[in-house]
């Protein structure tokens, strides 16, 4: 399965591939906005899943040097694992233009356009380190079923459950992966 981005609203259109031969061109109606538009098929704005993508090894080991969030499915969204990098990674809702680093596609409206984030960085002995903050946002992020406040940061680690709005996402980190 291939996903194609309507150019007006930004919004997701899954078709099968395997249907249709390399060159071909095909026409979209966008069911959120009703914009028709065109692609061919073999040409760059056919978008593998965020599931396919997570699942090609070659770019997993090159993605999660810094560890990754798991974003797990629940009735607003399907599973997402989206990589951390060095330094602020902003977590939020996925919308076109919104400057976020870490975006997550789902509709729960709970999710804030910059909900949380999680800073990547190194302790006094050279280990990685991953602190959570919370954006400041309208529904809280919850760490162990604790609110953080406005201004607090709390030091997570490997396997770190948290709740941002409806939404649940485990940190899993590169070095504990190695480890297990």
């Amino acid at each position: 399965m291939k996903r194609v981005r309507c150019p007006k609203c930004d919004n997701f259109i899954t078709f099968d591939e395997k249907k249709y031969q390399s060159g071909q061109r095909l026409v979209f109606e966008c069911p959120n906005c009703s914009k028709q538009f065109g692609i061919r098929i073999g040409v760059s704005k056919l978008h593998k899943t965020q599931k396919e993508a997570a699942e090609t090894p070659e770019n997993q080991d090159e993605e999660t040097e810094y560890g990754a969030i798991h974003v797990i499915e629940n009735c607003f969204h399907y599973k997402q694992i989206i990589p951390l990098h060095w330094g602020v990674n902003t977590i939020g809702r996925y919308q076109k233009g919104n400057p976020i680093n870490c975006p997550i596609e789902t509709v729960d409206p709970s999710v804030d356009m910059t909900h949380c984030s999680i800073t990547v960085s190194k302790d006094k002995k050279g280990n990685l380190k991953y602190v959570l903050k919370d954006g400041p946002s309208y529904t809280g992020t919850f760490v162990d079923n604790q609110i953080l406040g406005d201004t607090e940061q709390r030091v997570i680690e490997h396997g770190t459950l948290f709740t941002i709005g409806a939404t649940s996402v485990i940190l899993y980190t590169h070095a504990e992966e190695g480890e297990e």
